[in-house]
Parts: structure tokens; sequence; C-alpha cells
């Protein structure tokens, strides 16, 4: 708890509160969109500072999620941890998990490592996936963000088709896919002694570090090097029409962003005239999943599972950006 406490006030809530004061003053968002410093073509350069800014955003959060799944992996009795959150249905389930993801406000990034520390507790899939994903699209600050910078219906349509994703897809899912992934760990009966904590933390940290840092540094330069094929979005609906808001919503699934980079891709594409589908359908998938983040989680949700997470979060992006069409 100390962990958690401590790393959340200083990787999030003070810098949040912060934002949240100097938006309500002035209502313009400071920064501009991440996929800018990758640069409008293909090139080493570009995908590098991509991945420059996108850590120099996200390495505090990063370096919390890395000490709580630690901690959750090494410290926290894992009985305690599966009688909190593995309930009797997995619409419980994921509304406990809803409910753990509120304080940690992470991006989707950050919050698989966590989640995956989860998973390795033996804690249930309906959990698991709603903590994952309610991390990014329930994250309270986001929502005050949105409220002081986008109309009110962007922020609506957020928390209610964030809700049908973090509860209503994550019990669906946890019921629906069953196998090997959703075997409990046994728990030890051998009373750890409190002088090999240390060790087995460290141990714990090293893991986790050693494994997840190295293949997210990968997966994000790979991301900024296509990016500039990926992010181009301006003019699409006018080649394609109503196909759009779907291209978006499956592109904008696999690209990453930091907390809150959704407000400023928004803001730029709603400027040079991108209709409410397509930004609608980016307000959902931008935040909410992305290649590393998926990676990251696959071998410990199972692959069927984070697939089905990512098929619901683009299908929640089309819902989203239909519903700001016939809104608007």
């Amino acid at each position: 708890m100390l962990f958690l406490v401590v790393g959340l006030s200083w990787s999030k809530w003070m810098p949040y509160w912060d934002k949240a004061w100097t938006l309500s003053q002035t209502s313009v968002w400071d920064g501009s969109p991440l996929f800018e410093a990758a640069g409008e073509t293909f090139s080493l350069s570009g995908a590098w500072d991509f991945t420059l800014v996108y850590f120099t955003a996200v390495w505090k959060a990063l370096l919390v999620a890395l000490v709580v799944a630690a901690a959750i992996d090494a410290l926290v009795p894992r009985d305690w941890l599966r009688r909190v959150m593995n309930r009797r249905s997995h619409t419980s389930q994921s509304l406990v998990g809803a409910a753990m993801s509120l304080p940690s406000m992470m991006c989707t990034c950050c919050a698989a490592p966590v989640t995956a520390g989860l998973r390795g507790s033996g804690v249930r899939r309906s959990a698991a996936l709603a903590y994952w994903v309610g991390n990014p699209l329930l994250n309270p600050a986001v929502l005050i963000f949105l409220a002081l910078i986008l109309p009110w219906q962007f922020v609506l349509t957020r928390l209610v088709v964030g809700l049908l994703i973090v509860v209503g897809a994550s019990a669906l899912i946890g019921r629906w896919i069953k196998g090997r992934a959703e075997v409990v760990p046994e728990q030890s009966l051998e009373p750890t002694r409190f002088s090999a904590l240390p060790v087995r933390y460290l141990r714990s940290l090293s893991k986790f570090t050693l494994i997840l840092v190295p293949e997210h540094l990968a997966l994000v330069f790979i991301v900024g090097l296509i990016s500039p094929w990926l992010s181009g979005v301006y003019g699409l609906e006018a080649q394609v029409g109503g196909f759009a808001v779907l291209i978006a919503a499956l592109v904008g699934s696999l690209l990453v962003i930091p907390t809150g980079g959704e407000i400023p891709i928004i803001l730029a594409l709603s400027a040079v005239g991108v209709g409410a589908g397509v930004t609608g359908a980016l307000l959902i998938v931008l935040p909410a999943l992305s290649i590393p983040s998926m990676v990251m989680v696959g071998k410990s949700l199972g692959w069927r599972t984070t697939t089905a997470m990512g098929t619901a979060v683009a299908l929640g992006g089309v819902l989203s950006g239909a519903v700001l069409v016939l809104g608007s």
C-alpha cells in the first residue's frame, strides 16, 4: 500500500491536480500530438525521437508500475488478493477490477506490468482485464481534462462506452474464454520469513524489469517507425466515407500514447475538419490498447483473451464514433 500511495502521488495524483487546475484557468491543452515527433515519413531518427518523447512522458508511471507489480508478485499475500478480486460472478470480478483501476490512472502500457502481476498472483481473467483497460478508459483525471477541453458529448460517450468495455466486455470475455490461462496457481503452504522478503522483492522487480522494459522499448520504437503510415487520417472520410470510422478504430487500437495523449490528437484532427466519427472512435481506441501493451499482457492473460479484448475495444470505438455522429 505504501508503494502504491507514494508512487501514485508522485507520478499521477499531484501532476494531474496541477494539470486540471491549469486547464480550468486556460481551457487550452499544452502540448502537441505525440505522433508529430515521428515525422511525416519513415525514418529511424523519427522513430527514435518518438520513443524519447513517449518515455519522457511515461517514465514515472512506468517506474511505479514496475514497483507495484513486483510488490504484488512478491509481497502481497496471494490468498488475500484472490479473496478481494476473485468474486463469484464474472460481472462482480469486472466491477472490482474497474474500481481498483480508478486510483492508479495509468496508461495502457503502464497498467500492463501490474496486470501481469495480478494474473501471476491468481487473479481471474475478468478482474485483470477490467483493471487493465479500466486504467486508461475510466481515468478520472482524463475525464476531467476532457470536460474542460472538449464538448460534453465526448465526456459522456467516453464514460458510457468505457464502462461497456471495462465491465461488460471483461465479464463476457471471462465467461466465454476458458483454458489453461485461467488456472489459479497454488499458494505455497510454507510461510515466507520476513528477512527473505527484500530478496524476494528484488528478484521479482528484476524479472519484470528485464523482461518488460526492453520489450516495451523495442515495441514503442517499432510503432514510432511505422506511425507515419498509420496515423494519417486527414481526408480519410472523403476517400472511404463511413469506413473511415472502422479504419480509425482498427489502427488506433495499435498505436501507443501516454495518459491523456488522445486529447491533443482529437483537437488537432477536429481543427482540420476531421469528423466526429473518426475522432469519436479515437477517443476510445487510442488510450485503451496498443501493440506494446497487448504484447506485454498476452502471455499472462492468454492470447485469445487479449485478442478478444482488442476486438471489443475496436467495436467500442466504432460505437463511440457512431454515437457522436448521431449526436452532432
